[in-house]
């Protein structure tokens, strides 16, 4: 595991939280040392909703190593006393891993049942979140998950969705809507909002969907193969994938059917999935060819995220609004062969397969593409770069987590797509008129007191009169030799004519064939040739 102030994944305990805070009747103890609670902090931050997490630490402490005791069954006990969990989830640590405790035998002694503990005996060294929540949940199913009689109408387990996951409640409304427009009732959505009962009765739906292949993909593949149920990995983002992913779902629940002697499923007309029941379900196929639309088919997009989320925007982008893309990556290592199977076709070089955000932060410096679709990493980079941005997969921002209904499942998540795409764009091109054609006489007159806090960038000096004055001295700009590149005030005002999503390269290339020309500084005569010499 590697320590940074930023990881695109969390910890294993991030990840087995997730999965337990999803649940009913579940609680968490974390053997670790005090402080490594913090998931309930993060939890509480980004989750909207009215429960507190089911987490408790049993804390370890130097004195009781040194008395060789542990604090672990006594807190198993009240957590017992004070939650009466169905179940409790005991999560080792990376200090419990190096001291080689035996967490079975500590939870033993507490004296409480067996069945009502679960050691989840992992290395938190080499397992990081996904892989734990994904690893936690297929335990949960083996050990609970019983053989008995299908429903008697279609249903579907929906498989994967955790706490802290990316638009959850939006999601599942959007996969709900469209299930019951088909007549399909959801048997169990597991973990969130599951309890071990609803865990028992997973294998009598006739139909697993798991559309996240971080989380609840290896359940699926669990229930197919000991309960012979059959399983649709296929994500739903976007219009065509969500056409295909109601044709599937149709194609295995009457498969099952027929064998019941049951009636068909249908697919209905498209307008009965739209909120209003009587439009298209979506507006982007029209919405895509409009004027405005079309302009983004040569607008340069670079993706890079979780495997389910970068594999589903690259195709969005291209096959729906027919953007370029001219590149895309994942954080996700174990599932970079599939996203490259994938995205075969699409990617004009290699897929980026990296957890180090510096990376993927020098790939958008160096392209400065005219949308980024990322995670929060790429959201604080792209501030820094003055680059549109749209988050779309975890890690995410607070802005993620909405009371509303903002899905990107479904018809309905297509048109929420369409227009973050739209206006993260627009937003940027406005700001680039602006910087063009000044603020259209909106302008607001500064006093010397409320500029005085800009002296960084003024030269203050003292008039005649003993009053303050400024003088507006010449940006002064690092340069690679460490030395310093001056850009006159004719010069600067020039470079802002230049687009904002190329000017930081511009101001590069500038300096670079001044530095080459042993030009003291930049003039407009400097920025010319410049311009001219590299074909600009």
């Amino acid at each position: 595991m590697r320590l940074a102030f930023w990881l695109y994944e969390g910890t294993a305990l991030h990840g087995i939280s997730r999965v337990t805070n999803s649940m009913k009747g579940v609680h968490t103890v974390y053997h670790a040392p005090q402080g490594d609670d913090y998931i309930t902090a993060t939890y509480t931050m980004l989750e909207r909703t009215p429960q507190f997490p089911g987490l408790s630490i049993s804390v370890v402490r130097g004195r009781d190593l040194a008395q060789g005791v542990s604090r672990l069954p006594g807190t198993l006990q009240q957590v017992a006393h004070h939650y009466n969990p169905d179940l409790t989830v005991i999560a080792p640590s990376c200090s419990t891993a190096l001291l080689q405790e035996d967490l079975h035998q500590l939870a033993a002694q507490s004296g409480l049942p067996p069945e009502k503990l679960l050691v989840y005996a992992l290395n938190p060294f080499r397992v990081s979140e996904n892989e734990a929540a994904d690893g936690l949940l297929t335990e949960l199913v083996k050990r609970y998950a019983v053989a008995q009689e299908k429903t008697a109408q279609p249903s579907v387990n929906l498989l994967g969705f955790t706490s802290l996951g990316f638009h959850l409640r939006a999601n599942l409304t959007s996969i709900r809507r469209m299930l019951q427009t088909l007549g399909v009732t959801v048997n169990v959505v597991a973990p969130w909002g599951a309890g071990i009962d609803d865990l028992r009765k997973l294998p009598a739906a006739w139909l697993n969907i798991a559309p996240y292949r971080e989380i609840g993909a290896t359940a699926a593949e669990y229930l197919a193969e000991t309960f012979d149920m059959p399983a649709i990995y296929q994500t739903p983002i976007g219009i065509e994938p969500t056409l295909a992913w109601l044709r599937s779902v149709i194609a295995a629940l009457n498969a099952a059917g027929a064998e019941k002697g049951l009636p068909p499923i249908t697919m209905p007309k498209l307008n009965a999935f739209s909120l209003d029941g009587m439009s298209a379900p979506s507006g982007v196929p029209w919405f895509a060819r409009t004027a405005d639309m079309e302009s983004f088919s040569n607008k340069r997009a670079f993706i890079f995220g979780d495997a389910t989320h970068t594999v589903a925007l690259v195709k969005f982008l291209h096959d729906e609004l027919g953007m370029k893309i001219i590149g895309a990556g994942t954080y996700m290592h174990q599932h970079a062969d599939w996203v490259r199977k994938e995205l075969d076709g699409y990617l004009p070089g290699d897929l980026i397969v990296t957890d180090k955000f510096q990376d993927v932060s020098k790939i958008i410096d160096d392209e400065m593409p005219d949308l980024v679709c990322g995670t929060q990493m790429e959201r604080h980079s792209c501030r820094k770069l003055d680059v549109p941005c749209m988050v779309v997969c975890p890690p995410t921002h607070i802005e993620n987590h909405l009371l509303g209904y903002y899905p990107f499942f479904g018809f309905d998540g297509a048109d929420v797509i369409a227009d973050r795409v739209y206006l993260s764009c627009k937003l940027g091109l406005e700001k680039h008129l602006i910087d063009f054609f000044g603020d259209a006489g909106l302008e607001y007159e500064e006093s010397p007191v409320s500029a005085a806090p800009q002296a960084d960038s003024q030269a203050v000096s003292s008039g005649a009169n003993g009053n303050a004055s400024f003088e507006t001295a010449a940006p002064v700009v690092a340069v690679a030799d460490g030395g310093t590149m001056i850009w006159t005030d004719e010069a600067e005002t020039m470079l802002k004519k230049v687009p904002f999503f190329v000017r930081k390269k511009v101001r590069k290339n500038t300096e670079t064939f001044a530095l080459g020309i042993g030009a003291p500084q930049v003039t407009v005569e400097v920025f010319r040739q410049a311009k001219d010499s590299l074909g600009g």
